[in-house]
């Protein structure tokens, strides 16, 4: 038998997620057992630029799905559905495409789950195309005149169970929203509201009916034009389901009015065995980088780290002499040379934390809150003030941070009011969660998303606590003196289950804190280092 050695470079990644939390990865397919080493950085986290001319994908590790990205000048932003998390829409910065800062969240009130946005600058004003998951489900839109806002109130344009808005303007000037499943409608002028009705233009290609998918859904058209060309990407396969559901397809029209021609080497990205390092990839913008190159940004599930979301993923681009492109990375296991020209950014933010500042938005954000959350929230003193609310993190609503390493570990030092409970979470949603609380009196451990054991409790109101996920494995250890000493706490867990397909909804499992009860718990010294 023979096999390929792209196979047989995949077959040494595949073999379990311990394998790919170990920090290294496959470089070459000449020869597999040459590895490189993640690049770390702040708490030791890996990012994608290894410092030699090359990158490594995720390009932002973590749960950063449906990247929607805007090129402004030597500017580039970016930013990802966020769902249940506000302050929301947090917009990302680079300006070589490889490094990336946070810098604030654009949608601070809750309208609903917020799913895959368009980003867009029309006559030096910026635009955010908003799908939200609610009762009804709609489209939304806000606007500023600077990327860092302020931002409009969220106007309703009323587009009823439509989702994934890619905004686009024609070679006569008129402005659209394309939307999933080949449909469009027209925008007015000023982007703020819809002409007429939706309309069917565009049939996406169809895979065959032998593959391993989640289902059709076409979704997330994004609109490029190059050229004397209108480019459409489309997502197709489902989300998430089976790892060689989601894939990528493309097709082309001269006008923005069609027709739309298939690409004749459709899908132009799809994930073929589960052995390969990324899953269900689609979700794909094009974009040019400094040195005119040409690259496609989109998510993938890491092979057997459903738990870390999707995360967002950058592929060299070519174009070919018949007007079309192609992605040239394959699976993208191996570092890929990066664009160049730019300036190189400090990469991404410690997500240790001293609460000198409340940094809402750019790390921290509340899942589900209600309007009144943010108040809940204020730094004093190095200490962070979190207002207690429910009874237990169901009802809560915690203060979640996204981390993309498949080993870290986190701590802090709790304080509770008299009556109160807090503790340390890994949050998927409000009925899939585990972590460790306590009262006065007695520990209360989280798991299943459900409160199962209540031990006693040596250290009354005040303790730092200590979380460790190690390739999901989940322990606890409790200090009494500043961590100083440690203790290992008698439970632990295991959550590799704790994902999307399991329970639905897109996320990621997120590490966080809560405060439930009456009073406010006293949050200082947040830790975090990737393992």
């Amino acid at each position: 038998m023979t096999i390929s050695r792209r196979d047989a470079m995949t077959a040494a990644l595949a073999g379990s997620a311990l394998a790919l939390g170990s920090g290294r990865a496959v470089a070459s397919e000449a020869a597999p057992a040459q590895t490189v080493d993640w690049k770390r950085g702040l708490d030791n986290q890996r990012i994608a630029d290894l410092g030699e001319g090359r990158f490594l994908n995720p390009l932002i590790s973590g749960d950063r799905p449906d990247p929607a990205i805007l090129k402004d000048g030597a500017d580039y932003y970016m930013t990802f559905s966020t769902f249940e998390s506000y302050p929301g829409i947090t917009i990302w910065h680079s300006r070589d495409l490889i490094n990336w800062q946070p810098r604030g969240a654009a949608l601070t009130r809750n309208i609903g789950s917020v799913w895959a946005v368009s980003l867009e600058k029309h006559k030096g004003r910026y635009f955010l195309y908003i799908p939200i998951k609610a009762e009804p489900n709609s489209i939304f839109v806000i606007h500023a005149n600077s990327i860092d806002g302020p931002w409009s109130d969220p106007i309703d344009l009323k587009l009823h169970n439509h989702i994934d808005p890619c905004h686009a303007v024609g070679e006569d000037g008129s402005r659209w929203l394309f939307l999933s499943g080949g449909d469009r409608i027209r925008l007015s002028d000023d982007g703020l509201s819809t002409v007429g009705a939706v309309e069917h233009v565009y049939d996406p290609w169809r895979y065959p009916d032998t593959w391993d998918v989640e289902g059709f859904a076409p979704e997330g058209p994004k609109i490029h034009r190059h050229g004397d060309w209108f480019y459409m990407l489309t997502a197709v396969g489902g989300t998430a389901g089976p790892p060689t559901g989601h894939m990528v397809i493309a097709a082309r029209s001269r006008s923005i009015h069609g027709p739309w021609e298939q690409h004749p080497n459709n899908p132009l990205v799809h994930t073929e065995s589960a052995e390969e390092r990324w899953w269900s990839r689609g979700h794909a913008s094009l974009v040019e980088a400094p040195d005119k190159s040409w690259w496609a940004l989109y998510h993938g599930y890491e092979n057997g780290l459903w738990t870390l979301g999707r995360q967002t993923l950058l592929d060299p681009v070519e174009w070919t002499a018949d007007g079309w492109f192609r992605m040239t990375g394959g699976d993208l296991s191996q570092p890929i040379a990066k664009p160049r020209g730019g300036q190189a950014l400090p990469h991404g933010m410690a997500l240790s934390d001293d609460f000198r500042d409340l940094k809402l938005g750019a790390k921290w954000n509340f899942f589900r809150p209600a309007p009144d959350e943010a108040s809940r929230a204020r730094v004093e003193k190095g200490a962070l003030i979190l207002k207690g609310r429910g009874t237990a993190p169901v009802d809560s609503s915690p203060l979640l941070l996204i981390a993309g390493d498949p080993a870290y570990e986190f701590q802090c030092d709790i304080e509770i009011a008299p009556g109160g409970t807090a503790g340390l979470l890994l949050f998927y949603d409000d009925k899939l969660y585990c972590g460790l609380g306590f009262d006065e009196t007695r520990f209360v451990t989280h798991q299943y998303g459900i409160e199962r054991g209540r031990p006693a409790n040596p250290h009354g109101r005040r303790m730092t606590m200590k979380v460790t996920n190690r390739h999901h494995v989940v322990s606890y250890h409790l200090s009494g003196d500043g961590g100083k000493t440690w203790s290992r706490f008698d439970r632990g867990m295991e959550v590799s289950g704790y994902h999307h397909n399991v329970r639905g909804g897109f996320l990621m499992l997120r590490p966080g804190l809560y405060a439930a009860g009456p009073g406010e718990a006293r949050f200082r010294d947040f830790r975090f280092r990737a393992l």
